[in-house]
């Protein structure tokens, strides 16, 4: 027996567990996130640090009004403030729209679920249908009801010629029976600039209605 036709039997006999892992992640149990308010931190730094920012906010989302932010506290390059942090509350107040929402979801229009990756838990490597900077070419980290705990990888498309490549990392939490990102991390390889590294973690206050006591 070849190896290509041990390697096409073997996804065979794996597609099934496939379907059925992605059929389980696809219909989630859990109440969807339909509001919240939480007060986020971001930070970025490039050029091994020489510049760098921080920014404290609150953000809301509802369903009458979308996505919206105050800024409580900056300090910092007030370049890297309004080219990286600034910048980034914006872009995901232009993508919360059904529109752009259906068009970056984890989603079966949108990705190819193609086998289980060899890890403790439950995983999915996930490869995007089209190149787009909004989607992600890595690994879906599932927990034991197939919820998504982390996701890994690298942007599906370059944002732009100055950028060689972008690792993100996305993390999920189970918070008032809500499943809800909690911290988002990526790290761009520049041209000229070198590595430049973006942080963002959530302290929820509110979600779908309910008050929370925000984590520490």
């Amino acid at each position: 027996m070849t190896a290509m036709l041990a390697a096409l039997l073997f996804l065979g006999l794996l597609q099934p567990a496939v379907n059925t892992l992605v059929d389980r992640f696809l219909t989630p149990e859990t109440e969807p996130l339909a509001s919240y308010r939480a007060i986020r931190h971001l930070h970025a730094s490039t050029r091994n640090g020489k510049f760098s920012a921080d920014m404290d906010v609150v953000t809301s989302l509802d369903p009458e009004h979308g996505f919206s932010f105050e800024i409580v506290s900056q300090s910092g390059s007030a370049l890297v403030r309004r080219r990286v942090l600034l910048e980034a509350l914006l872009t995901e107040q232009r993508m919360v729209s059904a529109q752009a929402s259906r068009e970056t979801a984890l989603t079966r229009a949108n990705y190819e679920f193609l086998y289980v990756a060899d890890a403790d838990a439950p995983a999915l490597t996930v490869r995007a249908r089209r190149k787009s900077p909004m989607l992600v070419n890595g690994t879906l980290f599932l927990d034991d009801d197939a919820e998504l705990t982390r996701l890994e990888g690298e942007l599906a498309e370059k944002p732009s010629f100055w950028t060689r490549r972008v690792h993100v990392i996305r993390r999920y939490d189970h918070i008032a029976s809500v499943h809800v990102p909690v911290e988002m991390a990526s790290v761009a390889d520049i041209r000229i600039v070198g590595a430049s590294n973006f942080q963002m973690s959530y302290r929820y206050l509110e979600i779908n209605g309910q008050p929370l006591e925000p984590r520490q």
